[in-house]
């Protein structure tokens, strides 16, 4: 995880405001590794860092982070053949992980978090959560077309049959889609069938949250009262 400010990794801990932060590092009760740190020191989550001789608590909390993955970008956190990963974009000081893929060339909310179990949770096929995508095709749509996708269609390179779903036209080659499952390139296979090429597919909501007004590689914390639901419709009880 790339390093940050010493004040802004503990505000980002919710340890405190960075002015605060600032006050207290200061005053000699912050040390970092066992060392007092220097003005503006840059530290990551790898770093033991102590607060009056207590750990930082806000490394550990649970977090979930929306992110609006751009094209381009491509949904893993190390791969030395990607020209752009998750992380050359998402710099937090605590470590989180991607639920639910996107590929290269999608874009989108993507929700990451420090809960392996809240991954699970989500990503599991038999809970049915919903994401919602818009996408542009090449062709104009049709009723039939439309007709055909919401019945679930077979795959035949995979020997699946995906789910009914939702579809609704908002354009001449719009459309917008909830899936609940993630059979892999999903929407793009199921297109094809009908001999239509997916131009553009962003995901615009995971269960309950919504891509909002984030603009590409911008991210932000969600507040606990969304992490508590997205607990809840997971069945799992929530910790801080």
């Amino acid at each position: 995880m790339e390093a940050m400010r010493l004040n802004k990794f503990l505000a980002h801990c919710g340890v405190c405001s960075r002015r605060e932060a600032d006050k207290l590092i200061e005053q000699g009760k912050v040390k970092v590794n066992g060392f007092f740190p220097s003005p503006g020191q840059s530290v990551s989550a790898e770093d033991e860092i102590t607060i009056g001789g207590k750990p930082v608590q806000g490394q550990k909390r649970t977090v979930v982070l929306a992110f609006y993955k751009p094209v381009g970008v491509t949904c893993t956190e190390r791969d030395a053949h990607a020209e752009k990963v998750i992380t050359d974009l998402i710099h937090y000081p605590i470590r989180v992980t991607y639920a639910g893929r996107l590929d290269k060339d999608s874009e989108g909310l993507l929700l990451l978090t420090n809960d392996g179990n809240l991954i699970q949770g989500m990503m599991k096929g038999s809970n049915r959560h919903e994401k919602e995508y818009v996408v542009k095709v090449d062709k104009e749509i049709t009723p039939d077309f439309l007709s055909k996708m919401s019945e679930g269609v077979y795959l035949r390179d995979l020997n699946v049959k995906t789910r009914e779903c939702e579809l609704e036209k908002i354009g001449k080659y719009t459309f917008k889609i909830i899936l609940t499952q993630g059979v892999n390139r999903q929407i793009r296979r199921m297109c094809a069938v009908f001999g239509y090429q997916v131009k553009n597919l962003k995901r615009v909501r995971v269960m309950h949250v919504t891509l909002g007004s984030l603009k590409p590689g911008e991210y932000f914390e969600l507040p606990e009262e969304d992490v508590q639901k997205l607990y809840r419709d997971c069945g799992m009880s929530y910790k801080k």
